[in-house]
C-alpha cells in the first residue's frame, strides 16, 4: 500500500477526542509519555477539557502533537507501512518530524510549548485573530487583505481548499478585510476561535525567539520526507529545516500545493492521522483520483490495513 500521512493543527482539537481510539495501546502510552515531559496530565485534557483549556494556544499546540505522533505509532504497531512522505498542517509539520524521525517527541513537545508562548507574546491578546473567507480566488482574497491593511494589518495566513482561505492580523483588519470580501462575492466570511494571529508578519518577533530555540534543538535528516508548509519542498538538511520552521511562523500555510505535492506520485491513499477529520475535507475538495481516509477510530486502522487482524485494534 502507498500511502501519504496528514497530521491536523490547531481546531482539530474537541473534548474527549480520544475516546475512539482507547483501545489502542500505543495511543494511552504516547499521552502518558507526553504528560511526564511536560508535567501536565495530556490525556485528562484531551479527555475532558474543558473546551476552553484546550483552545488556549499554549495548550492546543503540544496537545495536536502528541494526538497525532499517538495514532501515528498506533499505526505502526498494528503494522501499518511508512507512507511515501508526510506533511502537516500548520503547527502539525513537527508533529510530521517527529514521525519522520527528524525529532524526538520529547524534544518536540516543550520546543512548541515555547512556540504557542512566543507567538501569544507577540501580539497582546484581544488584539488579533483569524478568519475564514469562503468563495472567493486566492488572487482575490490578496486583493482584498492588501487594501484592508490600510485599517489594520492582516494578510492570508492559510490556503487551505480552493475558496477557502484563513487570513489573520488585527481585529481592524480583519473586519475590513471580511467586509471587503463580503462585497466582492465572497460566500461566507467567519472569525474563528482563535486569539493569536499565525502566519502573518505579526510573528515575525516571536520566530526571532523560535530560531534560537531552534538552533539549540538536535534535529537529523527525516527518514521519511516532509513535505514543509513554506516552500512545499521536502528538506533532508537540518540547517534547512530549521528555517523553514523559522519561515512557517510568518509565512502562510500553503496547503492546497502540499495536498497535490503529496499525491502527485502516485499514491493509493492520502491518510489523515489525527482525530477530528478536518484535514481529509479539505483534501476532498483539493484532489480527486486518490482515496482520502482519516484514522477516525480504532476499526478505521484495520480497515485501512486491510490485513491486520481484528484483535489487534481492541
Amino acid at each position: 500500500m502507498r500511502v501519504a500521512f496528514i497530521f491536523p493543527g490547531q481546531g482539530s482539537q474537541s473534548v474527549a477526542m480520544m475516546t475512539p481510539y482507547e483501545g489502542l495501546p500505543a495511543v494511552r502510552d504516547t499521552f502518558d509519555e507526553a504528560s511526564e515531559v511536560l508535567g501536565q496530565d495530556l490525556w485528562a485534557l484531551a479527555q475532558e477539557g474543558p473546551e476552553d483549556a484546550q483552545a488556549r494556544t499554549v495548550n492546543t499546540q503540544p496537545l495536536m502533537l502528541v494526538a497525532g505522533v499517538a495514532l501515528y505509532r498506533a499505526w505502526k504497531a498494528l503494522g501499518g507501512p511508512d507512507p511515501l512522505h508526510m506533511a502537516g498542517h500548520s503547527l502539525a509539520e513537527y508533529t510530521a518530524l517527529v514521525c519522520s524521525g527528524a525529532l524526538d517527541l520529547r524534544m518536540a513537545l516543550p520546543l512548541l510549548r515555547f512556540r504557542a508562548q512566543a507567538m501569544q507574546a507577540a501580539v497582546p491578546e484581544g488584539t488579533g485573530g483569524m478568519a475564514a473567507i469562503l468563495g472567493l480566488e486566492d488572487v482575490v482574497v490578496r486583493q482584498v487583505c492588501a487594501e484592508a491593511a490600510a485599517v489594520g494589518a492582516v494578510e492570508p495566513a492559510n490556503f487551505n481548499a480552493p475558496g477557502q482561505v484563513v487570513i489573520a492580523g488585527t481585529l481592524a483588519g480583519i473586519d475590513a478585510a471580511l467586509e471587503l470580501a463580503k462585497a466582492r462575492g465572497a460566500r461566507r466570511g467567519v472569525k474563528l476561535a482563535m486569539s493569536v494571529p499565525s502566519h502573518c508578519s505579526l510573528q515575525r518577533d516571536a520566530s526571532e525567539e523560535l530560531a534560537a530555540r531552534l538552533d539549540a534543538c538536535p534535529l537529523r535528516a527525516p527518514r521519511i520526507p516532509v513535505i514543509n508548509n513554506a516552500d512545499v519542498l521536502a528538506q533532508t538538511d537540518p540547517v534547512e529545516i530549521r528555517d523553514a520552521l523559522v519561515r512557517q511562523l510568518y509565512s502562510p500555510v500553503r496547503w492546497v500545493e502540499t495536498v497535490r505535492a503529496l499525491v502527485a506520485p502516485g499514491i493509493d491513499a492520502l491518510v489523515e492521522c489525527g482525530p477530528g477529520g478536518v484535514l481529509a475535507s479539505l483534501a476532498k475538495r483539493t484532489v480527486e483520483g486518490v482515496t482520502i481516509a482519516t484514522l477516525k477510530d480504532a476499526s478505521a486502522f484495520t480497515q485501512l490495513l486491510g490485513a491486520a487482524p481484528a484483535e489487534e485494534a481492541r
